[in-house]
């Protein structure tokens, strides 16, 4: 065992040894009773419902996380990747076609052994608890449109990477980092118009409806130019509910899903708009896009300098080297990197979250916010009393509470 596989069984070892304490002691903070903010929205039943949906969703977890970690050590240490090496060069695709084989083979694979806790989640768990909605058409009908969309775009943009890293030798890296730039660019206008239709249905909110003139009224006080806010049909998969900013330039849209709009007063609704475009505003969605960027770039960059490391090869047991099978091992290589530069974006859109709050609370109000918050939680069952290690690993968004009380703080 070189040092490359040791580097990867410890980080495989620590992430799951962290997210396992980080399970444990969530749990074990649902001991808590109902804090007194929520006193107005929740009762005892419903509070009792949203620790045990906590309870059965993160049990959950850990056994999909089990699951995923064995099948991966039992792949790995059987020659699991050579032997499908052999198998598809005996095909003699060539170079570029033998790699697209290979990643896809690995990642439909994976996939397919994914689906019964998929399947489970959504048809048990969610069903058992009142939130699906999802038809099994509606299902197998996502799952076609994903598969179909990962091929027509990710295809692509995988071959001319295997390409670029082929053929090119010096600045092969550079090459990579351009075009998924461009490629991620390019998703992100597209996305708004071209892809999210595929999957949900987004109606313009209604221009006569007093809702939509508080809207245009709080957008013209803010000066933000409303290219669009839409009603998306959330309902055809859960019943929970959210809103969200998508897109850029004249592409941009927020959307509301139809749960939403349904269970909240016109003031909350603007509220939550009001946060949305705070976000905008800040100017969140570039910073996050140029943080992504960089990543990326320095990502390609190590990749080039471990690429053709052929202690990485012998780690998985592989007996020919190949740009391939080098993007897969040096995935898992740079998962320590991944998971400290995770855990800060975590930090850092938490951050960004309490300024698009507090934006909201400024240009708006702060009463409907609030109660908005509150609804949302007691809608989607949230976990009112998250440890703070939990979130530390995993909040994308401050704990409920905290951002009650921050905003409740703001002048």
């Amino acid at each position: 065992m070189n040092i490359f596989a040791v580097i990867i069984l410890a980080t495989l070892a620590i992430d799951f040894i962290l997210n396992l304490v980080s399970d444990y002691l969530n749990l074990k903070s649902l001991d808590e009773g109902l804090p007194d903010e929520f006193s107005d929205v929740y009762d005892e039943e419903t509070y009792e419902k949203s620790q045990r949906y906590t309870k059965e969703r993160t049990k959950f977890g850990i056994l999909t996380s089990v699951f995923n970690l064995a099948l991966l050590l039992v792949f790995w240490f059987a020659g699991g990747f050579q032997w499908l090496d052999e198998i598809v060069r005996s095909w003699q695709l060539g170079v570029i076609w033998t790699g697209l084989v290979y990643i896809g083979i690995l990642i439909f694979a994976k996939q397919l052994l994914s689906l019964p806790f998929s399947i489970y989640s959504t048809f048990v768990i969610e069903e058992k608890y009142g939130f699906n909605k999802t038809t099994p058409k509606t299902f197998v009908l996502d799952l076609v449109k994903g598969l179909g969309l990962s091929i027509l775009l990710g295809g692509p943009l995988l071959g001319g990477i295997l390409v670029f890293f082929t053929f090119i030798d010096q600045y092969a890296w550079l090459y990579a980092w351009g075009a998924v730039t461009a490629f991620t660019l390019f998703i992100q206008f597209i996305a708004p118009t071209w892809i999210m239709p595929i999957f949900n249905d987004f109606e313009p909110l209604d221009e006569e409806s007093d809702l939509r003139q508080k809207i245009r009224d709080y957008a013209d006080k803010v000066n933000f130019a409303m290219e669009g806010v839409y009603v998306m049909d959330g309902s055809k998969r859960s019943s929970k509910s959210n809103a969200f900013f998508t897109g850029f330039g004249k592409n941009k849209r927020i959307a509301l899903y139809d749960t939403l709009i349904e269970n909240h007063e016109e003031d909350e609704l603007v509220a939550v708009l009001a946060h949305e475009i705070g976000h905008y505003k800040k100017k969140h969605i570039i910073k996050n896009m140029g943080i992504s960027i960089f990543q990326t770039g320095i990502m390609f960059f190590l990749l080039s300098i471990f690429l053709n490391s052929e202690g990485l090869f012998d780690a998985f047991f592989m007996e020919q080297m190949s740009v391939y099978a080098g993007l897969i091992f040096f995935g898992m290589l740079y998962a320590p990197i991944d998971m400290i530069v995770s855990v800060f974006m975590q930090i850092l859109s938490r951050k960004y979250e309490f300024e698009a709050d507090e934006f909201a609370s400024k240009t708006y109000k702060k009463e409907p916010m609030i109660d908005a918050l509150k609804k949302l939680s007691k809608d989607n069952l949230s976990n009112l009393t998250p440890h703070p290690f939990y979130v530390f690993l995993n909040y994308s968004h401050p704990p409920v509470l905290e951002r009650i009380k921050a905003i409740r703080a703001t002048d």
